[in-house]
């Protein structure tokens, strides 16, 4: 990239900041609007609480008042953000859409960056690099927070099950079991298990707060368990026994999910050296010959060779994962 073409896509992006503050500044009286009547609501919720009753709503879990602005404007955007803002909590941690949004526009001007100048590319492949690297990499580290947040959870719901199950043969409602379930078991399924407790004492039905939380988790053992109380309510029987049972197919389904990990792990294994050895093997050369192995970066037939030869890599990882990912 030659200095004319640098100043141009500095003089770009600070001008597309300028150009955002501009719009978000324009949004702000809407947002502090919605802060001031948020504010209000809550301030009633709360003295509603104290004598034991409030009106039944979504609990989250993000900040409002973090990036007020920004979260206006990304809402006003996108078409759903409803998907975005579930996503977040599924993480269970306090991450606002405007936080995410801010962050994803700093990863991008970075990447861009980065591009421009450590790796000498033109204006426009800087640019789609930056806006490629906004988009992907933090909602890859929001799924995977979320992946991870949920294999926790279906580690430890059947032990929360055989508590509930002991709490009701003791003779306590299902609504005192819930409360038990999130005092004593551990993060996550604690956490989650107190805030079905506490929509529910805030007036939310039972019904309604555990399919929030089966909308946020996402999980199939945990519908599993809402549809087993809801079918339980509806025809009767011994919901004891029943849990009982669903704890035991919930083992046993980790227990098929493990043995498949298993025997899929050398197929997995040599998913991983084919993917790795390319990588390995340009190392390699640029250690023994570097001239040799830069042709591949410097002549325009090595950029169409590596593209090609990138492409049909993750493409044959990619249904070399997917042979051996499956569920029992």
């Amino acid at each position: 990239m030659t200095s004319a073409e640098l100043i141009v896509f500095v003089g770009a992006s600070v001008a597309f900041i300028a150009g955002l503050f501009a719009l978000l500044s324009l949004l702000g009286a809407r947002a502090k609007k919605f802060n001031k009547r948020a504010a209000k609501l809550r301030q009633r919720l709360e003295a509603q609480a104290h004598v034991g009753t409030a009106a039944p709503g979504d609990l989250r879990r993000t900040d409002p008042k973090r990036f007020p602005v920004i979260e206006a404007l990304v809402n006003s955007v996108l078409p759903k953000p409803e998907i975005l803002r579930a996503r977040l909590d599924r993480t269970g941690k306090r991450i606002s859409v405007g936080g995410y949004a801010g962050v994803s526009l700093l990863v991008g001007l970075v990447a861009g960056f980065a591009a421009a100048l450590a790796g000498g590319l033109d204006l426009v492949p800087a640019a789609l690099s930056g806006l490629a690297a906004g988009l992907l990499l933090p909602h890859k580290v929001v799924g995977f927070l979320g992946e991870r947040r949920a294999k926790a959870f279906t580690n430890l719901f059947p032990d929360g099950i055989d508590l509930m199950v002991r709490g009701l043969r003791s003779g306590l409602p299902v609504s005192e079991c819930i409360n038990t379930i999130g005092t004593e078991m551990a993060d996550p399924v604690g956490l989650e298990f107190r805030a079905i407790a506490d929509a529910a004492r805030l007036g939310q039905s039972l019904d309604d707060a555990l399919w929030a939380t089966a909308r946020r988790l996402n999980t199939a053992d945990f519908n599993f368990f809402v549809i087993t109380l809801n079918v339980q309510r509806e025809t009767g029987g011994n919901l004891a026994e029943t849990l009982a049972n669903l704890s035991d197919i919930l083992r046993k389904r980790k227990q098929m999910k493990q043995k498949v990990k298993a025997m899929s792990s050398e197929a997995r294994a040599s998913a991983y050296i084919l993917g790795s050895l390319p990588f390995l093997m340009l190392a390699i050369l640029m250690v023994l010959n570097a001239d040799y192995a830069m042709m591949l970066f410097i002549d325009p037939r090595g950029h169409t060779a590596v593209a090609v030869g990138v492409a049909m890599l993750v493409t044959g990882v990619g249904i070399m994962f997917r042979m051996v990912r499956f569920e029992p």
